[in-house]
């Protein structure tokens, strides 16, 4: 089958290399080269360089909306588009263009989690189970009929970066049996739809009085990137990792230390233990390591 490809980021890599195998790529599209690195030298998406690899035409337009850029899509004479966080809202005319339309490779299980950051949401909620769904895109924001999904169980262990790099796997998988099958589209219920809004930085502040649970489950959502943080001594110290003590309890007010091992207080007397950290320009420590280089004293305040 002639596909069009249409992702950027290192999630949608396995997904490409997939289609490569089993069918004929016959562009791929991405998001420009941005500045990246100390120098902000212009650095192509990790797509873009994984195409480059196999020979294959790469285009990166900052837009889909002009005439001339829906034409020279049309012109790719392919079966159909298969996408995978691209980053481009693509237009009608775009949906329309290939005669089996255009796919979606999306990282939650539908209509749970539509939008910009569905692993991230998925664990900082509390949620039990992720997983992938191919669905038919149309004009609206993930609302299209589902072709094939497949689940897998967050655990109270499960960071953002783990879950990211199991979902790509589901996502390469499913996507050939999909092109394989092209299943009977089956809507999107009604009920249960959530919006997975893009990260912010205050979604990244730590808020010591919410309970210990509910603070493991950001900073595991949030890691390894964007990662969580919390302000100390007018620095900002981010956490990559971290679990709550369930059968320990304080009086302390939420954010105090409680000993000399990161215990921290959190909301309705849970308690936390902090495990690895990371200062600015700094790499990121086990908690030993880094309270040798940056002791602090129980009763300090985050």
């Amino acid at each position: 089958m002639r596909v069009i490809f249409m992702g950027t980021p290192d999630f949608s890599v396995p997904v490409l290399k997939a289609l490569i195998e089993k069918h004929d790529v016959v562009c791929v599209y991405t998001q420009p080269p941005r500045p990246a690195g100390r120098g902000q030298k212009l650095t192509p998406s990790p797509v873009h360089v994984e195409a480059e690899k196999h020979n294959i035409m790469v285009r990166y337009p900052v837009s889909l909306k002009s005439e001339a850029e829906q034409r020279l899509f049309e012109m790719l004479n392919a079966d159909i588009a298969v996408v995978c966080a691209y980053g481009l809202i693509l237009p009608v005319e775009i949906l329309n263009a290939c005669p089996k339309g255009c796919i979606n490779v999306h990282a939650s299980l539908l209509p749970r989690w539509r939008g910009a950051a569905p692993i991230q949401r998925a664990i900082m909620a509390g949620d039990s189970q992720s997983g992938v769904t191919i669905m038919q895109m149309e004009a609206g924001l993930d609302t299209g009929d589902m072709l094939l999904s497949e689940s897998t169980p967050i655990t109270p262990q499960t960071t953002a970066g783990e879950l990211h790099d199991k979902l790509s796997e589901i996502g390469a998988r499913l996507i050939l049996k999909v092109l394989e099958k092209m299943p009977t589209p089956v809507p999107q219920s009604f009920d249960g739809v959530t919006y997975a809004h893009k990260i912010t930085k205050e979604d990244c502040l730590i808020d010591w009085t919410k309970p210990a649970s509910v603070v493991s489950a950001q900073i595991r959502g949030l890691s390894p990137y964007p990662k969580a943080y919390f302000n100390y001594k007018d620095e900002a110290i981010k956490v990559l990792q971290a679990h709550d003590i369930p059968h320990q309890s304080t009086k302390e007010i939420p954010g105090t230390v409680l000993d000399d091992n990161l215990f921290v207080a959190c909301g309705l007397g849970t308690v936390i233990q902090l495990d690895e950290l990371q200062r600015a320009g700094k790499g990121v420590l086990s908690r030993d390591a880094f309270l040798c280089g940056y002791p602090i004293a129980r009763g300090e305040k985050f």
